[in-house]
C-alpha cells in the first residue's frame, strides 16, 4: 500500500475479548489504523484491543447502522479508503496480500470493493444453502460511502463510481456456542420485525438507497425478493417455503449435520420467528389510531429506541 495509513478498519465491539485479537492479528500486516467503537464491553475487549494498538471510541448502542454511522462520523478518518469488519470475522491470508497488492491500483472511478464472505458454523464451512459466497461490500473510498439506516440487514452503499470485486477469503467465525446463537437471533427478529412493520405502515423514512449500483448485485436482489414477494406472503408459508428451497434445492444438505442445524435455525427458525413477532407487534399496535401511539407501544414492547 502507499502508504501505512492508506486503509482504516472499522470494528464494533461489546464483549468481543473471545474474537477481538484474532481479528485485528489478521489484518496486522496491512498497516490499516484500527477504530474500535465500543458500546459497554465489560470484559477485555477494549484492553485486548488497545494493547494491539487500536483507537477505541465509546458510544452508547442503538442499533448497528447508527453505531457504524456514527463511527464514520467522529472517528476523524483521513485514509483514502475505509473496511468494515465484524470483530467475529477473520481476513484470510490471500485476501490481505489481495488488498496490499491490488487496492492501491484501482482506477479513480472504482468506489468500493465486494467480497466473497463464507461462513464459517461449529467449526464446518456452510458452502451450500445459497450461503456462499456472500457478496457484500465491505471497502470504500473515504467520502464516497455510508451505511443503510435500517433497524436489520443494513448494508454499505457507496455512490460517485462504479465497484469490483476482490476473491480472497474472508470468513463470518464465532466461536461462542449455539445458545448465544439462538440469543443473538432472537434480538435480530424484533428489529427485522420492525422493518417489516415500517415497510407495512410508513413508520418513519425508509433507507431506499440499496441497488446493483450502489452494492453488489447479490445483496439488491435479495432485498427486492424479501420485500416485494416474501414479507406479503401469509408469516407461516415463507419459513417452509425457504429452508425447502434453502436445503434441497441449494443443496444445502450437502453441508452434513453441521449444516443442518445451522439451515434449520437460521433459515426456517429465524425466519419464522420474524413472522411470529410481526403477528405479535401488529396486535400490539391495533386500535391504535395515531402513528405516535403505535409507536410509543412498540417502544414499550420492545425495547427499541425507535
Amino acid at each position: 500500500m502507499s502508504t501505512p495509513t492508506a486503509l482504516t478498519i472499522v470494528i464494533l465491539t461489546r464483549n468481543e475479548e473471545m474474537h477481538i485479537a484474532r481479528c485485528m492479528a489478521a489484518v496486522a500486516s496491512l498497516g490499516a489504523r484500527i477504530v474500535i467503537v465500543d458500546s459497554g464491553s465489560t470484559d477485555r475487549t477494549v484492553a485486548i484491543a488497545q494493547e494491539l494498538g487500536a483507537d477505541v471510541l465509546h458510544n452508547r448502542f442503538v442499533n448497528y447502522a447508527t453505531q457504524f454511522q456514527w463511527a464514520l462520523d467522529n472517528a476523524a478518518i483521513t485514509s483514502d479508503w475505509i473496511m468494515r469488519l465484524d470483530a467475529d470475522e477473520v481476513i484470510e491470508p490471500d485476501l490481505v496480500a489481495q488488498i496490499q497488492t491490488e487496492l492501491p491500483k484501482l482506477a479513480s472511478d472504482v468506489a468500493g470493493v465486494n467480497l466473497n464472505r463464507k461462513h464459517i458454523f461449529l467449526g464446518r464451512w456452510v458452502r451450500h444453502g445459497g450461503r456462499f459466497p456472500l457478496v457484500l461490500l465491505r471497502i470504500w473510498r473515504r467520502g464516497q460511502g455510508r451505511i443503510e439506516n435500517r433497524w436489520m440487514d443494513e448494508h454499505m452503499i457507496v455512490w460517485g463510481g462504479r465497484t469490483v470485486s476482490f476473491d480472497g477469503g474472508f470468513a463470518d467465525f464465532n466461536l461462542n456456542d449455539l445458545t448465544f446463537f439462538t440469543d443473538k437471533h432472537n434480538k435480530y427478529a424484533t428489529r427485522e420485525a420492525i422493518d417489516v412493520l415500517n415497510q407495512k405502515y410508513g413508520f418513519f423514512a425508509r433507507d431506499e438507497s440499496l441497488s446493483t449500483e450502489s452494492a453488489s448485485f447479490q445483496a439488491s436482489a435479495k432485498r427486492f425478493v424479501k420485500e416485494r414477494v416474501y414479507n406479503k406472503a401469509p408469516f407461516w408459508v415463507g419459513p417452509f417455503g425457504y429452508f425447502l428451497f434453502r436445503y434441497f434445492i441449494q443443496l444445502g444438505f450437502l453441508d452434513g449435520s453441521e449444516g443442518l442445524i445451522y439451515h434449520f435455525l437460521q433459515g426456517f427458525w429465524y425466519r419464522f420467528l420474524v413472522g411470529a413477532k410481526v403477528l405479535e407487534l401488529e396486535r400490539e399496535i391495533a386500535g391504535l389510531a395515531s402513528m405516535d401511539a403505535k409507536l410509543a407501544r412498540l417502544r414499550q414492547v420492545t425495547g427499541l429506541a425507535l
